[in-house]
């Protein structure tokens, strides 16, 4: 359930950024810079969050009424295996012993929707089940509760943001999806799907999601929100629209399926409760920005 502290929007004094320099991270930082938000990013080239020495001197830098985002982590494009989880847990562990010598106003995890199990349904929403079903699964259930204890030890107003697959110009992780087919659509002239392209999904454009965490920060909210925006789409309608925007002729190819086909669908009815105000961009539009941006870095 998500509750806002405030009940209007107020202007956090400082907002530090915990990974900067990443897809989500450098969006955010813009939206916030825009909004006349202090922004103090902290890139891992500063401080190293798998360095079991780096809890000093995050701490070091955390003020009383800052609000914190912490969206640093290794996604699977970085590895699949048990060092990437214990690398992505030391993360969560330094930033707990951070808190627990200096205390902020707001702490913000961000997750991913990667944690609900879709074996039971393929509705999901805050409170369906988040039973591990792979190691980065179990990394962000591990953190989600090693920084929400932390944060209720210290009395830190927190709040867990769970995005679905996040797209859009600048992308560095070459997910399987739009950032993948926007990529090798203009790059190669071809989309590959895996069997016909059926499993349907939520993709959430990177300016959402970070208009979404701005949200959060202003209202100083807690509880849980899922950063699903629009609604499911198939693999091969997505590659439809791609070609379409893409100005070009690109080739669609089908691989066999190593798979079974699997939907997720998302109840967002809490987002809209949560912030009435947010308009979540068309897939279409997303879609065209982002093929333009792959275009413009050509």
């Amino acid at each position: 359930m998500l509750i806002h502290q405030f009940p209007n929007a107020v202007q956090p004094a400082r907002v530090v950024i915990l990974g900067a320099g990443g897809f989500l991270a450098s969006e955010l930082e813009r939206v916030l810079g825009q909004a006349n938000i202090a922004v103090r990013p902290v890139h891992p080239q500063e401080i190293d969050l798998t360095d079991a020495a780096a809890a000093d001197r995050v701490a070091a830098l955390l003020e009383p009424q800052d609000a914190v985002i912490m969206p640093a982590a290794l996604t699977p494009d970085k590895g699949k295996d048990v060092a990437t989880l214990m690398k992505n847990l030391r993360m969560g562990e330094c930033v707990c012993a951070a808190l627990a010598r200096s205390s902020v106003a707001h702490f913000v995890y961000v997750s991913s929707d990667g944690v609900y199990d879709g074996r039971f349904s393929s509705l999901l929403n805050e409170d369906s089940s988040t039973e591990p079903t792979d190691l980065y699964a179990l990394m962000h259930i591990a953190r989600e509760l090693m920084l929400g204890q932390t944060c209720r030890e210290r009395k830190i107003p927190f709040m867990v943001v769970r995005p679905a697959a996040i797209y859009g110009p600048g992308d560095t992780h070459n997910s399987y999806g739009p950032n993948r087919f926007v990529r090798t659509a203009c790059k190669n002239g071809k989309i590959t799907l895996f069997g016909g392209g059926e499993e349907r999904r939520h993709h959430s454009l990177v300016g959402d999601v970070a208009e979404i965490l701005k949200s959060c920060v202003l209202r100083r909210s807690t509880g849980v929100i899922n950063a699903a925006t629009g609604e499911a789409i198939s693999f091969r309608d997505l590659a439809a629209m791609i070609i379409a925007a893409a100005g070009r002729e690109v080739a669609l190819e089908c691989l066999p399926r190593s798979n079974p086909i699997t939907h997720r669908h998302f109840d967002t009815a809490a987002l809209a409760r949560a912030f009435p105000e947010f308009a979540a961009t068309p897939l279409a539009t997303g879609i065209a920005r982002t093929v333009a941006g792959m275009v413009s870095r050509a």
